[in-house]
């Protein structure tokens, strides 16, 4: 009887898994081809989510849709998610797996702030204060956010921006700027050398919420002189595996952040 029950609640929720952004009407037959049960299981099992709620039915074409009960249950989610505490325990894996200081950036008006961080304990490390203010155009996290904005957020931004030369590699020519973003955008993450802070490397991924919409900016950070062609490379997977997992856990349903391959 036990296993009949458990049994039913993994139906009902292959059944609520087929409907996403993308597909968000189906029929009996379409949900029972998606999850392999019958028709008639399928239609007995839709008629009781719409009885309570789950799903909604088109009495003209008969296709069903999420109903309103689920938006109330994602509405008690987010309204107690905070992204630190779901950043958190990726963060300290990333920190023991790359000895290097992790930090986590929000977009706060016209700046990054820096909402976590976990320094590395080498000698030579980076240290990323909780509660600094930053600019968006010199370093990584910075140009990610500002990489991942709407166009026209991203411009206005631009535009009000005061760009000065914090190192001889800052980027204070706005379209060069903009060409650096387009292809941060275009390969998923950033990496900056002595933009912000000479000598200091950084690599950045973008952490996207259940909108698809950028929600923060992760970063491994540390000396330029550690930061060898390789050691880019396998912090670029593992940012992006991090950044991945933390975006699943905020409701992020769009397309695969990370893709294992050298670049």
């Amino acid at each position: 009887m036990e296993n009949e029950k458990v049994q039913t609640i993994d139906r009902l929720i292959q059944i609520m898994d087929c409907f996403t952004i993308d597909q968000n009407d189906l029929g009996v037959r379409e949900v029972a081809r998606l999850t392999g049960l019958s028709p008639s299981a399928c239609g007995r099992l839709m008629m009781a989510l719409k009885n309570q709620g789950l799903l909604l039915q088109n009495y003209e074409s008969r296709a069903y849709s999420v109903g309103p009960k689920s938006l109330r249950w994602a509405e008690v989610y987010t309204t107690n998610l905070d992204i630190r505490n779901v950043a958190l325990p990726v963060i300290n894996e990333l920190l023991l797996e790359t000895k290097e200081t992790i930090s986590l950036y929000i977009l706060d008006g016209d700046e990054r702030l820096c909402v976590e961080r976990m320094e590395s304990a080498q000698n030579v490390r980076i240290v990323a204060r909780i509660g600094r203010r930053l600019p968006l155009y010199a370093g990584s996290a910075g140009k990610l956010l500002l990489a991942f904005l709407p166009e026209k957020r991203q411009e206005e931004i631009l535009t009000r921006t005061n760009f000065q030369p914090f190192t001889n590699k800052t980027i204070i020519e706005i379209k060069i700027l903009k060409e650096e973003l387009k292809n941060i955008r275009k390969q998923g993450y950033a990496f900056s050398d002595g933009e912000w802070v000479e000598d200091a490397a950084g690599i950045a991924a973008p952490i996207f919420d259940m909108k698809s919409d950028i929600l923060a900016a992760l970063t491994i950070s540390g000396p330029s002189f550690r930061f060898t062609s390789e050691k880019i490379k396998l912090h670029k997977n593992s940012i992006l595996k991090a950044t991945e997992r933390i975006s699943r856990d905020l409701g992020y349903m769009g397309m695969q952040i990370y893709q294992n391959h050298p670049q």
